[in-house]
């Protein structure tokens, strides 16, 4: 296919300014600068009083589009939360609540249209509760973002991406819901997780990795928390056809995230049933 027919999605988490920042920060620009994504979601982004966001230092210099959508607001202006940065042109952008637990930092998800080949392409940016017992909460934020999709997405339009960090495997209740492979309260959906639409559910894909001396330092297991998710449409717009993981090497003895970036390529243009 031609790369015109082609949506290129990305989600990474930044792991915020944590660590060897002036040295993560380089190695962030050019992957972002060399992957010839459409569309990037980006978790963990730090917004200062006066100064461009993370997102946009990101993209300082590269004429991309930068849409920040703040999930928790920290104290003293600072923000926490996420973004979406493409080389097209954003429109109808929106930051979206997610239920949150009292007396935690609260989610959100970012939202905005990409004016991509063969778009507009819907896009939503997240990250969950991030508590591995709190499974329940991340069951009702994936609920309220399936609920914005509905609301902003029409079955017969452009597919919805989602990106971000889940903070779930991918058997917890939360993604086999978001597969079409779980209930939740007698509903169900089906979104297809890039990786495992084409890589296969044998291939771990781990995104929060032990190998990673960064992801070490919390003492957690290895674990495929970040997704790239599409809702297939119409005209056999929005099949999965390839996934890889992004920034799985360090430089110099760093990493430029804690986490690992997701990449994916997403079938844009319509297609017929008959391939005669």
């Amino acid at each position: 296919m031609q790369r015109d027919e082609i949506w290129r999605v990305a989600t990474l988490n930044i792991w915020n300014r944590q660590g060897p920042w002036t040295q993560r920060l380089p190695m962030l620009r050019e992957w972002i600068r060399t992957i010839d994504a459409d569309v990037i979601g980006l978790q963990e982004v730090l917004g200062m009083p006066g100064l461009p966001s993370q997102a946009a230092e990101l993209v300082d210099g590269l004429g991309w589009h930068v849409y920040d959508a703040p999930a928790w607001h920290v104290g003293g202006g600072l923000t926490f939360g996420n973004a979406i940065v493409s080389r097209h042109a954003l429109a109808d952008t929106r930051t979206l609540p997610l239920p949150s637990p009292p007396g935690l930092d609260t989610r959100t998800a970012a939202f905005a249209r990409v004016d991509a080949p063969h778009g507009p392409m819907p896009v939503f940016v997240t990250h969950l509760t991030f508590q591995q017992h709190l499974a329940s909460a991340r069951v009702q934020q994936v609920k309220a973002l399936v609920a914005h999709v509905h609301e902003l997405c029409p079955i017969d339009g452009p597919p919805p991406v989602l990106l971000g960090d889940f903070n779930a495997d991918p058997d917890s209740d939360e993604m086999r819901f978001l597969r079409g492979v779980g209930v939740l309260d007698g509903a169900s959906v089906y979104f297809a997780d890039c990786w495992q639409a084409t890589r296969g559910a044998l291939d771990a894909g781990y995104t929060y990795d032990r190998q990673n001396a960064f992801a070490l330092r919390s003492h957690e297991p290895s674990r495929r928390i970040d997704y790239c998710y599409v809702r297939p449409g119409s005209h056999l717009r929005g099949e999965p056809i390839a996934s890889e993981l992004a920034l799985v090497e360090p430089r110099d003895g760093v990493w430029a995230s804690d986490h690992y970036g997701v990449v994916a390529d997403i079938i844009a243009a319509k297609r017929s049933h008959d391939p005669w």
